[in-house]
């Protein structure tokens, strides 16, 4: 067992020193590298790890809130400040947090030189099955991550099986798109025997039908698998588009799996500039845009006015499209794709993409960004979906009407919204294919699951908002949180936009429904903190110059 010891930390000589929701970080003498985060919450000096476990983010940059939690500068992970256990996706890990001793010659801290070293730990202990119940998930997603990692962390020892039809163990796959990485190594949230000890069965195989009634699912390869409570996060399937030639030609690409990346990378070859057409300008387009710009020639074609309009407006997506345009990235929107025809050279692969305004952008490959539907056609005639194929669900994530064993989660989820904008009381109905969204879904199934089970279930679950957030890698890094889920009919833009430096208000009447950033990550962290407690600043405020960073209403936050 590694020794515990006591460590000075520097340029700290008392505890006096740290002001109430003061973050600092700190080295760590006698630990080459060693550095901690030391805060006072609530008249306590807490000393814990300094980094975000999920990219690394300094969280002295974070978020203090009053109910005891530190958030992330850049995606929103949420961490407890008494236990350094994660609260919100998308950290994998929670912190270290370290005994606090005041002497006279300075502060020291009480821990292991690996865990000072190493910044992080596995909540999740080596786990023995030894409850009847079962657990099983219908897909390998960032849902079911959150779900997995959550459900272990309760303590719940009934068997979780996770049936996917990909090839792999779940993925981060935000990485696809913003990376084209192609190692599955590089790409693995968790190894294989991290699954083992925590007692996660994994099986690659499709899921072709459920038995609500015998509560069992049924799979491609004829096996049935019983559950006791089922999660279903089969997440999204590309969409295509019904154009000449488009299905009939090689070299034309989805992207959704590692294989995709694969094939992607493979057909660009080593050295070699190719000219690439992107047919989509919202989120995957524009980031494998962003990703091939600087070695290919790349156009990416957009039936909006600007990328990602209808999301982020037109006057923030042309920010976007001049950051990418930087890069000798070309764009072609207002249109669209009328056909695609073959290669002189070689007839089997595309050769050229004609848009419907007359142009002709030649092309060695195409790769397609043109959206998600919802995995969901294994259910088709099995319960009620949505128009968009979706699965209602309430504030939970549980299915109506099937005694709350089953829940869906991620993309293929419709569920009510409750925060600024949203329908008062009752939320308002939307689907969210977020990569946070999904993962604090599982996590909170994984809390209503254990709940249910448990012998105090008696007492109602408390539900746990949160506010959805995303990020997007497009010239510069952009943070989002919020849901216009009712629209939006003002856009307050500040900071130098012209720099690609800003933050973005979008507002329904005097209400700030959601904020995005470019360059001023803890304005986005701080939003969401705002908007999660229902203090969110007005839009009149907004307009009148009130600094978030410095916003200090009762029950609030503080940065």
């Amino acid at each position: 067992m590694a020794a515990v010891q006591e460590y000075k930390l520097k340029g700290i000589s008392s505890l006096s020193d740290i002001k109430p929701f003061d973050k600092i970080e700190s080295e760590v003498e006698g630990v080459e590298g060693g550095k901690v985060l030391v805060l006072r919450f609530n008249g306590q000096v807490h000393v814990m790890s300094p980094k975000c476990t999920h990219y690394g983010a300094p969280l002295k940059l974070g978020v203090v809130a009053p109910d005891g939690r530190i958030t992330c500068p850049w995606h929103g992970a949420c961490f407890s400040i008494d236990s350094g256990d994660v609260e919100d996706a998308p950290a994998p890990n929670a912190l270290n947090k370290f005994e606090v001793i005041e002497k006279n010659d300075g502060v020291y801290i009480r821990g292991e030189e690996k865990a000072i070293r190493f910044g992080q730990r596995d909540p999740v202990l080596k786990c023995s099955v030894s409850d009847p119940h079962k657990v099983v998930i219908v897909g390998g997603g960032s849902g079911t991550l959150g779900l997995i990692q959550a459900i272990r962390e309760l303590n719940f020892r009934g068997s979780v099986t996770v049936i996917s039809k990909e090839p792999n163990l779940i993925i981060d796959r935000t990485k696809l798109s913003k990376a084209l990485i192609t190692n599955v190594d590089q790409l693995l949230w968790r190894p294989k025997d991290w699954y083992e000890s925590a007692s996660i069965d994994t099986v690659f195989d499709e899921v072709t039908s459920v038995d609500f009634d015998q509560r069992s699912v049924s799979t491609k390869s004829g096996k049935t698998f019983p559950y006791s409570k089922l999660v279903l996060a089969t997440g999204g399937i590309p969409l295509t588009i019904p154009v000449e030639g488009l299905k009939e030609l090689g070299k034309i690409f989805l992207l959704r799996a590692i294989p995709d990346a694969q094939n992607i990378v493979k057909a660009l070859g080593q050295g070699q500039r190719k000219k690439v057409v992107i047919i989509g300008s919202s989120f995957i387009g524009m980031e494998i845009g962003n990703k091939l710009g600087s070695d290919h020639d790349v156009t990416i074609v957009g039936m909006e006015s600007a990328p990602m309009e209808r999301i982020m407006g037109a006057e923030v997506g042309r920010i976007f499209q001049r950051n990418l345009e930087k890069a000798g990235i070309k764009f072609k929107l207002s249109t669209s794709v009328a056909k695609v025809t073959p290669s002189e050279s070689d007839p089997s692969n595309v050769g050229a993409v004609h848009l419907k305004d007359g142009s002709v952008l030649p092309a060695d490959l195409v790769i397609l960004g043109t959206g998600i539907r919802p995995a969901t056609d294994f259910l088709k005639g099995k319960i009620s979906l949505e128009k968009d194929g979706s699965v209602r669900t309430d504030e939970y994530f549980a299915v109506p009407g099937l005694n709350n064993d089953v829940f869906a989660i991620g993309d293929i989820a419709t569920y009510p919204y409750h925060g600024p904008g949203a329908e008062p009381g009752k939320g308002t109905p939307v689907r969210i294919e977020h990569w946070n969204v999904a993962q604090n879904a599982g996590r909170g199934v994984a809390r209503t699951i254990v709940h249910s089970l448990s012998s105090k279930s008696s007492q109602p679950l408390k539900y746990k908002a949160f506010v959805p957030i995303f990020w997007s890698a497009l010239g510069a890094q952009l943070r989002y949180c919020g849901n216009p889920s009712n629209g939006w009919d003002k856009l307050v833009l500040k900071g130098e936009p012209e720099n690609a430096k800003f933050s973005a208000f979008y507002c329904k009447g005097d209400t700030v429904v959601a904020v995005a950033t470019m360059g001023m990550d803890p304005l986005m962290a701080k939003s969401a903190e705002l908007m999660r407690r229902g203090n969110m600043p007005t839009r009149s405020q907004i307009e009148s110059g009130i600094d978030l960073l410095t916003v200090d209403v009762p029950g609030s936050v503080k940065i």
